[in-house]
């Protein structure tokens, strides 16, 4: 008997591999409504966070590209103003170079001029000088010549005409004798 009623009770109990129908039932009702859930709660969600990170992720590559582009193109601008700057800075010391010798030209004619006008105005000094100098010469020569032709004629030259014509006649001989002293020389 025992082992009948080990039988008996073996058919009477559940078998633990085979579940139950209710709960498999149960089960199933309970997937599908999370499923439903899932799918129209979590997922569209999740698909939007995922939609606005990849519009994120393009618009920050389209805004690193653009950023980019506008970089290289500022550095091309300022790389053509710093030419810019450096042919004018060429074109400024040239001019100035220019302006320079010109400035240095004009101040050489200058000096050339003050100091040809200079040596005029000295050399018409020493004329001057001269030409007072050879006068007061003369009217001393005049009066020693004077002065000895009255000691060796004995007689006193007082008279102005006298006295004029030996001086002329006087320094008349001197100047043909100097020209012929020159010339011959």
């Amino acid at each position: 008997m025992l082992k009948t009623d080990l039988v008996l009770a073996a058919e009477e109990a559940p078998n633990p591999i085979i579940p139950h129908i209710p709960e498999v039932i149960l089960g199933i009702v309970a997937f599908v409504i999370l499923l439903l859930v899932l799918k129209k709660y979590v997922v569209p969600r999740f698909e939007a966070a995922y939609e606005e990170r990849a519009q994120m992720i393009e618009g920050g590559i389209e805004k690193a590209e653009k950023a980019q582009a506008e970089a290289e193109e500022a550095l091309a601008k300022y790389r053509a103003q710093l030419q810019e700057a450096r042919s004018e800075a060429a074109k400024i010391r040239d001019d100035a170079r220019l302006e320079a010798e010109q400035i240095k030209a004009e101040l050489r004619a200058e000096a050339e001029a003050e100091s040809q006008r200079i040596v005029a105005q000295g050399q018409a000094q020493l004329q001057a000088q001269k030409a007072q100098i050879i006068a007061e010469l003369r009217a001393d020569m005049g009066r020693n010549a004077v002065e000895l032709a009255s000691r060796i004629v004995g007689e006193s030259l007082e008279d102005e005409a006298r006295r004029r014509g030996t001086v002329d006649r006087f320094l008349a001989e001197l100047d043909t004798a100097g020209a012929a002293g020159g010339a011959g020389k």
